[in-house]
């Protein structure tokens, strides 16, 4: 008979609750207690056979009574020290820590800050890490669900089984942690919550540093060793290659589909590394620039709806793997730029959404809360706790990953209250407009941490809006970014590429209404992966005309770029020419480059990257307007466009562009100065796949004066086709 007196036990009401799975406060009622100055142990084993208490030694200490049969067991037992628990199963014999053996975990320091939504290392905090607590190895554990009535840690090592883990809630920062003893890295794990409104989910940790390889969706314990860093040299001088006068050349890529295994399936870490890092400095690119590698459930969101906001998704290798990659285009010179993604969620049901049972990381008012273009949630960056958990990943992907610059994506949604809404359809703020303070408090913010813990890492916002001092310091303020994608530059340009030559005349400005707000901001020029999918075409299929022609624009459009000013990005597959739009489950079309037109392409690329970071004058003075003036801004008739860079230091550079077919000789352009001009660049030349019509490798100024200048050249221009030249 047992003596639930003696074992603290007459409360039947908050047995069933135990047993049930439904207690809100496990420490209560499982673990060591002291009953009339004896020592009780109780533990919760659904399932088991039987229970027994046993010392370091393995000598049994008393066995526990089964007060109920679902498997929670009680009994006093012998001593004071340590202890564990024999437990006999149907299928065998473990013997373990009791979890509820262990005091608090969180320091109150954490706590504080997490609290009041201070705290931007909570990474460090929450989520799952190895540790040693008194002399036992194991998992700490920690999840932010203030609201929830229940939560519990699931994995393999309990059968999924709410009811065998449930967790310590830390008040006031609604956090819940427990200490699992015995686990190791790469355990797999859950949160079951039992929610304020009465639901009962697992969900991945919204902090783990590492998942399962999707459509699986577990959190995975990561190895806490840390990764040994040989990168010291490049941390040191990256700075140099950040700032608005570094030849900034961007190569955008989708890791999945850059280039795939022979079976068809995605390249890891490591051997995406071996082909892809020695093909980008090749190439003459200054950085890579990652689609999201946050994890992710959906793949055909290319990363877009993010649900691991601090772990790199597993579809590439392990997060050692990345750092691995990292490490490797540090090595080679190449910089990483990853795409990041904190305006929005899905609403899988093992994600963020509802997360304890109350719209949490979201907002509870669809108007705001409810992003209606892409069907997914939008943080509630009001919320202090919420704008910390996107500050520290933020953080966290500079820190563990030494990346050297995020992309920000769509920062235009989270600047404007009625982005994408009609009438009725969005909330004002307080004042009644339509900006989003809370969402701009929190760029600012994450810009000006990033700006004093990694001055020399870059931000890069996606915002295709007129939003002022994008990239002014929050100092005088701005919202902080280094950078801006000039998305105006690239409709503009796109728009009047894709028109007939025969028509262009009419369009003009199309091609130089990006240099009137050329130095509002500092910009990057962005032929993005947005622009060569859904239904868009490719960029060669945007090009007018018949096979030549075609080529002939694009090499043209690519000359133009990379002469005017601004940094640079290329999305892969467009330096190839690829005639197709991109598909996120196929590779590049790399066979193309057996034909010599496609090869051109790449070629003239290469070029004109080298060219632009070895001339001063193509980059220097990108965001300043004493690098640049137009020579002919207003020849819309023959559509000639001509421009001169400049530099503090090195030769100026004369950019002229002929965007019809008909070849124009001996047209005479003023120039600075006198002497002979090297044509560095002519995108026409026969070894890019063009006419090979051109100026005999350079020309020597005259002096006749024109557009101004005492000096003039006599150039060939030729058909379709943008000529670099360098004052020697």
């Amino acid at each position: 008979m047992i003596d639930r007196n003696a074992l603290g036990l007459t409360d039947a009401v908050a047995i069933a609750a135990l047993v049930e799975g439904r207690h809100g406060d496990p420490f209560a009622m499982l673990g060591p207690h002291r009953i009339d100055g004896r020592r009780t142990i109780r533990t919760l084993q659904p399932g088991a056979l039987a229970v027994d208490v046993i010392d370091a030694a393995g000598t049994s200490l008393g066995a526990l009574a089964r007060v109920d049969p679902v498997g929670f067991f009680a009994g006093v037992v012998d001593g004071d020290g340590a202890y564990r628990l024999r437990v006999r199963w149907p299928a065998g014999v473990q013997e373990t820590h009791d979890p509820y053996e262990f005091g608090m975990l969180l320091g109150d320091d954490d706590l504080r800050r997490l609290s009041d939504g201070t705290h931007i290392e909570l990474f460090r905090c929450l989520g799952a890490h190895p540790v040693t607590v008194d002399g036992v190895h194991g998992v700490r554990f920690a999840v932010w669900a203030p609201n929830a009535r229940r939560v519990s840690v699931v994995g393999d090592f309990d059968s999924w089984d709410g009811r065998r883990h449930p967790m310590r809630l830390r008040m006031p920062a609604g956090v819940w942690e427990l200490f699992v003893p015995g686990l190791l890295p790469g355990a797999r794990y859950k949160y079951e919550i039992w929610g304020a409104d009465g639901s009962l989910t697992q969900r991945a940790d919204p902090v783990a540093l590492a998942a399962e390889l999707p459509p699986a969706t577990a959190s995975v314990v990561a190895d806490p060793e840390a990764f040994r860093w040989t990168d010291q040299a490049w941390m040191k001088r990256r700075g140099e290659l950040h700032h608005a006068g570094s030849p900034l050349s961007i190569y955008e890529l989708h890791a999945g589909s850059w280039l795939r295994a022979p079976d068809g399936g995605t390249l890891d870490w490591d051997t995406l590394g071996e082909r892809l890092i020695p093909y980008v400095s090749g190439m003459g690119f200054s950085h890579i620039e990652l689609l999201p590698i946050s994890e992710y459930p959906f793949g055909g969101s290319w990363g877009y709806q993010p649900l691991g906001q601090f772990a790199p998704t597993s579809r590439f290798g392990t997060p050692e793997a990345f750092a691995r990659f990292v490490d490797r285009c540090h090595e080679a010179g190449v910089g990483v730029i990853v795409d990041w993604v904190p305006a929005h969620f899905p609403t899988d049901i093992h994600g963020l959404a509802h997360f304890d049972g109350t719209p949490l990381y979201e907002h509870a008012d669809p108007r705001e809360g409810f992003h209606q273009d892409w069907n997914t949630m939008i943080f509630n960056l009001g919320r202090n706790e919420v704008s910390a958990f996107l500050i520290a990943s933020a953080l966290a992907w500079l820190e563990r990953f030494h990346v050297d610059g995020l992309r920000v994506d769509a920062v235009a949604s989270m600047l404007y209250r009625d982005y994408s809404r009609k009438h009725g359809e969005w909330v004002p703020n307080i004042y009644g407009g339509r900006e989003n303070l809370e969402s701009i408090a929190f760029l600012r913010r994450v810009n000006q941490l990033i700006a004093e813990g990694h001055p020399d890492a870059m931000t890069i916002a996606e915002e295709s809006t007129a939003w002022p001092g994008v990239t002014q310091p929050v100092a005088d303020g701005g919202l902080g970014f280094t950078f801006k994608w000039n998305m105006g530059w690239m409709h503009d340009t796109l728009e009047y590429m894709s028109r007939d030559p025969i028509h262009r005349r009419w369009h003009y400005h199309e091609m130089t209404f990006g240099m009137v707000y050329a130095w509002s901001e500092r910009f990057v020029l962005p032929l993005s992966h947005d622009e060569v999918v859904h239904g868009k075409r490719s960029l060669l299929g945007r090009m007018p005309g018949d096979d030549w022609q075609r080529f002939a624009n694009l090499r043209a459009y690519f000359g133009f770029m990379w002469a005017h000013p601004g940094k640079k990005l290329l999305f892969n597959g467009g330096e190839i020419a690829q005639p197709h739009e991109w598909n996120h489950d196929a590779q590049i079309a790399w066979d193309l480059l057996d034909d010599p037109k496609h090869l051109g392409v790449q070629t003239l690329v290469r070029d004109l990257n080298r060219l632009y970071a070895a001339e001063p004058a193509l980059h220097a003075w990108d965001t300043d307007p004493r690098g640049f003036r137009w020579v002919i801004g207003d020849d819309a008739v023959q559509s000639v466009f001509a421009w001169l860079r400049f530099a503090a230091d090195g030769k100026p550079a004369l950019v002229v562009c002929n965007m019809t077919p008909s070849p124009r000789r001996d047209f005479r352009i003023g120039v600075p100065l006198r002497g002979r001009w090297r044509e560095a660049i002519n995108t026409d030349a026969s070894v890019y796949g063009g006419s090979g019509l051109g100026n005999d490798g350079g020309r020597h100024a005259d002096d006749v004066g024109s557009h101004g200048f005492e000096a003039s050249l006599s150039l060939t221009l030729p058909p379709l086709a943008t000529v670099i030249l360098i004052a020697d």
